[in-house]
């Protein structure tokens, strides 16, 4: 499925040939995020993504990078997270080298020019401003400043506002090489390939650059909760957006497996307890889904809902008595083993798209530092037995640990409060 090596430059390569497509993604990932930023550049990692795409030695504008991709019928982008960054473009299997060439000119040769860099503040501040105008996007982060309060993880990828207007080039300079070694970068490459081929185009375009790793670290994060909190959002909408959860599993805890099968038989699917009840039954919503996500150190199980704001003290007793149901009585084996069948087969077919690949490829490599085959992590999904999934479902879903985010036409928590135990 996948080979990695090591560049002179001590930069990973991993590579995984996709025969049967006519594409090739080539994704660079860098374990760097909104965690690893001091207060005073909250916001920084995502702003040095932005500049990423505004001008390079070579490629001076924005319109010379995206015109020579858009060419090509190329599809790229960038994403940054709270603990790592990710570029890509997928070409079709004849452009690779196009896709090497502008990511190591991006990635190595970006000017950071100041011009652009004072628009792009404004930029970033609209794209803040879309976020919290959209209480379906906003709810889930606001949910995640209750749970980890002032560290960096509870604070938004994006940074404040104030905080992205006053970032300065050299901020930014400094941040950016700090960060974007060679030897701290994880480069993907999966689709249709020759292996001849992209070991000409590593050593071309991405064995240049220091092989010395300099130490980086992040804020290990102790969650301590003794009871449930709340957070309000006025806001005059007709649909409530509503986001509640617990504190849960970090990346590498052999119990975030039985969490997952948890979340999909709660809120997974249009079959799961959560839809069924909740919108099926009820009435009293349009969408509900619960989730598991994941830090190093870290996570959270996550219940998300847009409902009635007319109903929504019966739509919140609703959710959390099947979070009681599921804690104290367990799932059936039925359940256990369609929840089984519906993770193989979603992850089955994700695993079709080189994009896809790439991304799960790189993300357990510039996460966890090691990579599972389909193979081994199917295998280990299939073991979950009901009985690790009743042990972590009484671990976690405690009334002591929920946190509740909601946004709609409300201002009095105490309305809330009251209901608040499971």
């Amino acid at each position: 499925m996948y080979q990695k090596t090591k560049l002179k430059n001590n930069l990973t390569l991993i590579t995984s040939p996709l025969k049967q497509t006519k594409a090739v993604t080539v994704l660079i990932q860098v374990p760097v995020g909104s965690r690893y930023e001091k207060k005073e550049i909250n916001g920084m990692s995502h702003f040095v993504e932005h500049m990423m795409f505004k001008g390079t030695k070579l490629r001076p504008t924005t319109q010379d990078i995206s015109k020579e991709l858009d060419s090509v019928g190329a599809e790229y982008n960038a994403y940054t997270g709270k603990d790592h960054t990710g570029y890509y473009i997928k070409v079709t299997a004849d452009k690779i080298e196009l896709a090497f060439d502008i990511l190591s000119d991006m990635l190595f040769n970006s000017v950071f020019d100041d011009q652009e860099l004072q628009k792009e503040k404004g930029v970033i501040v609209e794209e803040i401003n879309m976020y919290e105008d959209n209480p379906l996007m906003y709810v889930h982060g606001l949910f995640e400043e209750i749970v980890y309060g002032n560290h960096p993880l509870g604070w938004q990828i994006s940074g404040p506002r104030s905080t992205v207007k006053s970032i300065t080039r050299k901020q930014m300079v400094d941040y950016k090489n700090k960060y974007y070694e060679p030897a701290n970068m994880v480069m993907t490459i999966a689709g249709n390939f020759s292996k001849a081929k992209v070991n000409t185009l590593t050593k071309k375009y991405f064995n240049a650059g220091s092989k010395s790793k300099s130490k980086k670290s992040f804020s290990k994060i102790n969650i301590k909760q003794s009871a449930p909190k709340i957070r309000l959002i006025n806001k005059n909408t007709e649909q409530v957006q509503v986001g509640l959860g617990f504190p849960a599993y970090g990346l590498d805890d052999p119990k975030k497996l039985p969490l997952s099968l948890l979340g999909i038989i709660l809120g997974g699917n249009m079959s799961s307890r959560l839809f069924t009840v909740v919108r099926e039954k009820h009435g009293l919503a349009y969408y509900v889904k619960a989730d598991v996500s994941s830090y190093h150190d870290t996570g959270t199980l996550y219940i998300q809902a847009g409902l009635d704001r007319k109903r929504i003290k019966e739509a919140i007793k609703l959710i959390l008595s099947e979070l009681k149901k599921i804690k104290d009585i367990g799932v059936t084996d039925k359940e256990l083993s369609d929840a089984k069948e519906f993770l193989k087969g979603k992850f089955s077919l994700s695993l079709e798209d080189s994009e896809n690949i790439a991304e799960w490829l790189g993300r357990q490599q510039v996460l966890s530092n090691k990579i599972y085959t389909p193979e081994q992590k199917l295998k280990k999904i299939f073991a979950v037995k009901k009985d690790d999934i009743k042990k972590v479902a009484q671990e976690v879903i405690q009334s002591k640990h929920l946190s509740l985010a909601l946004i709609g036409p409300f201002k009095d928590k105490k309305i809330f409060s009251k209901l608040l135990k499971i």
